[in-house]
């Protein structure tokens, strides 16, 4: 399990982008800059919702879109939390919430559970927000789940204004994460199964 104060920086590089990400498990500092000004909003609501440090440069390919610069945002944060919290020993592992943004509302369930999947009902009226592309909110939310290793099941229950919708939304995942992240009592693992044993051999050609 994390100790306090335990940090993971992630540097991912390809054509496309070049992000740089450090993440804490415990309140402080976020600093992000990803050069899409509504998503650089989101970021600072989950980490600060979440109880997380959290800092991030992305330089991306903005003069194609966004796309790139969010995918690759996801997956280097995605990889930073399945570093700090490899499985849900030691944890909660389980949470959940509901964030109210005015009239908008927004539910979000995680497991730490070393499964991939994730998946969100309800959309969007308008293409963008700022500069963030709409269809980019639940490829954010996929490609973090994939490579954190959880369970991520979202809802948009109402709302008629899209920032108060993906506002909702990205509050209400940090504070599911923040709740699946808290400490257990008593046992080490938090399924019945126990940690998983797993030995692979490779025969020689």
């Amino acid at each position: 399990m994390t100790t306090q104060n335990e940090t993971t920086s992630v540097r991912r590089r390809t054509k496309e982008t070049d992000v740089s990400l450090s993440l804490a498990f415990e309140p402080g500092p976020i600093e992000v800059d990803t050069g899409i000004g509504f998503f650089n909003h989101m970021l600072t609501q989950l980490a600060f919702h979440a109880g997380w440090s959290l800092s991030v440069t992305c330089k991306g390919d903005l003069d194609v879109d966004d796309h790139h610069s969010v995918e690759d945002t996801a997956i280097a944060l995605g990889m930073a939390f399945a570093k700090l919290a490899p499985s849900g020993t030691g944890r909660v592992r389980f949470g959940y919430a509901y964030a109210p943004m005015d009239e908008a509302l927004a539910r979000a369930v995680v497991d730490i559970s070393g499964r991939s999947y994730s998946v969100l009902e309800g959309g969007f009226a308008s293409p963008s927000i700022g500069m963030l592309s709409t269809c980019n909110i639940a490829h954010f939310f996929q490609s973090f789940a994939v490579n954190a290793e959880l369970t991520l099941q979202l809802d948009i229950l109402r709302g008629e204004n899209d920032h108060h919708r993906a506002e909702a939304l990205f509050k209400a995942a940090a504070l599911a994460l923040r709740m699946a992240l808290e400490p257990r009592a008593g046992a080490e693992s938090g399924s019945t199964k126990g940690e998983a044993a797993i030995d692979v051999e490779r025969a020689g050609l």
